[in-house]
């Protein structure tokens, strides 16, 4: 039966970029063949279930805005959000969605009420799942949002917090382990500092390490054969977050020795905040070889925090997938829309068409990006800038010493004049493809 929600909200179609429909896909097609794969299985979208299900519309001046029916902390309403998110699903056509604990089961009064909350939804969500065909992309715990949490999970200064952050995490990765969940995502969102006055910041990253690696032994020890995955963020909910960007993530993991065992999932809004592009954060994890799954969202340019709306710049867009396409698409990872619709936006209709334009920018972006691999232009340019590096006297340079290399510059009479960088060509190749 259905939960009456989305009322009469037909399956979303695709009809093609002529259509004036808003409540249709103009240009993902997830049948359609692009460089040779199903568009479906590039993108691998997700829905995420803390904005559209579990977020009430409010700001820092202002309070709920948006009146659900399934408000409220009993198991019954979680039934019923589980209801009207997995209808969600089948009107977009999602294959797969993400959760936080906290976002699905109501908040009990102890750790073992939290559990048998979590276990029940997540019986449920069996059920529903192997009714629907819809996948779990990956499972979280909430580690930020309760008070418990206000100094940190890993690197809180009081013990018990530590412990009570572990256990939560292992009932998550059961809960993940158990609906067949592809990753496995922590995001440490109080894991920082609001002053070093009170903080010793070495002890803290120690202890995140470990927090971490705990994670990997324990996903090892039950068999989840999931990617482990971390989420870089500068900043928001605290003023500095130690996972900050895509590189300092790389170097917390290889000081703890989890660089072959954790990757990275990658959000477009964090990356702005962070001063980079999205593209940036993209292809330093892809070098690093630490690139798992992404968040796709944007950022307000004109508002100094995370906005996570829904993507509608085609070339940001474009050139990300080109970064995801060249390192090999994904692999267990995919697309997940971690971005909220307006708190203006009341209506279910908005709801499932904030989606569907978002779906229809990533497919857009994801054609732009294939049709530049194919064309293989950027891919001719950096060969050609890179070629002096391919003589047998420049590769010497790299085994060599710092006296041969002056040694050769000498004797060669090496005096170099500069080349053009040809940027401004380079980017009106990519307007001819978005």
């Amino acid at each position: 039966m259905s939960s009456g929600f989305f009322k009469d909200i037909d399956k979303a179609q695709f009809e093609g970029a002529q259509s004036a429909n808003p409540m249709a896909f103009h240009y993902y097609d997830p049948n359609e063949i692009v460089m040779g794969k199903r568009m479906e299985d590039h993108l691998r979208f997700a829905a995420a279930y803390w904005h559209s299900f579990a977020w009430p519309g409010g700001d820092p001046f202002g309070g709920q805005t948006f009146e659900r029916p399934w408000f409220g902390d009993t198991l019954d309403l979680a039934k019923l959000k589980a209801d009207v998110a997995f209808e969600m699903f089948e009107i977009l056509g999602v294959p797969y969605f993400c959760f936080h604990d906290a976002d699905v089961r109501p908040e009990g009064a102890d750790f073992a009420e939290n559990t048998y909350n979590l276990e029940s939804m997540t019986d449920y969500f069996a059920l529903k799942m192997e009714r629907s065909g819809t996948k779990l992309l990956w499972g979280t715990a909430n580690l930020f949002s309760h008070r418990r949490y206000m100094s940190g999970a890993a690197t809180n200064p009081d013990p018990d917090v530590f412990a009570f952050g572990a256990a939560t995490v292992k009932t998550c990765m059961d809960a993940t382990m158990r609906l067949g969940g592809e990753n496995y995502v922590l995001w440490g969102g109080r894991e920082g500092y609001e002053t070093l006055l009170n903080t010793d910041l070495e002890q803290e990253l120690d202890h995140m390490g470990r927090f971490l690696n705990m994670v990997v032994e324990y996903k090892h020890k039950i068999g989840f054969k999931g990617q482990i995955l971390v989420e870089p963020k500068p900043q928001e909910p605290t003023k500095h977050q130690y996972d900050y960007d895509a590189a300092t993530c790389f170097g917390f993991l290889q000081k703890y020795g989890l660089e072959k065992e954790v990757k990275l999932n990658l959000e477009q809004g964090h990356a702005i905040l962070a001063g980079h592009s999205f593209e940036h954060e993209i292809a330093t994890a892809a070098a690093l070889g630490v690139l798992g799954s992404i968040d796709m969202n944007r950022n307000d340019y004109q508002s100094g925090w995370d906005t996570d709306q829904f993507p509608n710049n085609v070339p940001e867009v474009a050139l990300a997938y080109y970064h995801i396409l060249k390192d090999g698409g994904f692999t267990s990872g995919g697309t997940n829309f971690d971005a909220r619709i307006r708190r203006q936006s009341l209506d279910p209709q908005d709801l499932v068409a904030a989606h569907i334009g978002g779906m229809d920018i990533c497919a857009r972006g994801l054609k732009a990006a294939a049709a530049m691999i194919e064309d293989g232009g950027l891919e001719n340019a950096l060969t050609e800038r890179y070629s002096g590096w391919e003589t047998p006297e420049a590769k010497s340079m790299l085994t060599g010493s710092l006296e041969d290399v002056a040694a050769m510059v000498v004797s060669k009479d090496i005096n170099p004049a500069p080349k053009s960088g040809r940027q401004e060509i380079l980017e009106n190749y990519v307007n001819r493809f978005v």
